[in-house]
């Protein structure tokens, strides 16, 4: 516990062992530990929040004459006068794993497994699919969606490069296209870490004149399937992923 470890600092003429015994929700889990303590005696320090529990623990230690200490309940007596005495204490109320819960790992999940043009079998599952030119922050927006629940997908557009025909044929997904200028396309180009890739033209890729051909590129393509677009120039990954969302109300 972090609190017993910032008191035990403070004593240098001690040497600290710390054992500790995690999700302990039941009589059966804690008389096991009980008899360790009993072997070897020191501090204890516990927030369990069962009722039934704390007392075994507090008359255990009494009779063995060891010292305990409930970090909770202090904490819960303040909240208790603030707010009014909780309906009911929950036992490790604090590692409930929800639905929403579930439903962020499995947006992690897709968004990992999609991003950059992988599985474009896929794309009918999700609920948004990104696309733009190189740097227009796709894997970032995918990523902070995934946090929210929001399966997304990330593609890049390459003058030339056809997309995916399962994207054209998806009817589930929002399909919304990221631009920004071409000044700060190339400033972030400029910076990007590409190592010693053969088939990378530097000079080509930060030039301001091929990138104005990309954006124009990328805006006539979703000006053509008719996928609104959001530039990005000055948005922070918050405030794209926020205008995205907006444009499907179910995403909220």
């Amino acid at each position: 516990m972090s609190a017993g470890r910032a008191a035990a600092v403070q004593f240098t003429n001690a040497i600290p062992v710390e054992h500790v015994y995690p999700l302990i929700r039941n009589r059966r889990q804690l008389l096991p530990v009980l008899e360790e303590i009993d072997e070897t005696p020191g501090i204890v320090i516990y927030t369990v929040m069962d009722s039934e529990l704390s007392t075994l623990i507090e008359t255990r230690c009494r009779e063995m004459g060891v010292p305990t200490i409930n970090l909770l309940e202090p904490v819960m007596t303040v909240f208790q006068k603030f707010l009014g005495p909780p309906s009911h204490r929950r036992v490790g109320a604090q590692h409930v794993l929800n639905a929403e819960y579930f439903a962020r790992i499995e947006a992690l999940n897709f968004a990992m497994d999609h991003d950059d043009g992988q599985l474009p079998e896929d794309y009918d599952d999700a609920d948004v699919v990104i696309i733009g030119i190189s740097r227009t922050s796709k894997t970032p927006t995918s990523i902070y969606l995934a946090n929210r629940g929001i399966k997304a997908a990330n593609i890049p557009i390459v003058p030339g490069v056809d997309l995916p025909p399962a994207l054209l044929t998806a009817t589930r997904p929002v399909i919304v296209g990221l631009v920004a200028t071409t000044d700060r396309i190339s400033q972030v180009r400029e910076n990007r870490e590409l190592g010693n890739a053969a088939s990378y033209d530097r000079g080509h890729y930060v030039d301001r004149a091929a990138i104005n051909e990309e954006l124009k590129y990328a805006r006539a393509l979703c000006t053509r399937h008719n996928w609104p677009i959001i530039d990005v120039t000055r948005r922070s990954i918050e405030e794209t992923a926020a205008a995205i969302v907006a444009l499907r109300p179910r995403l909220r």
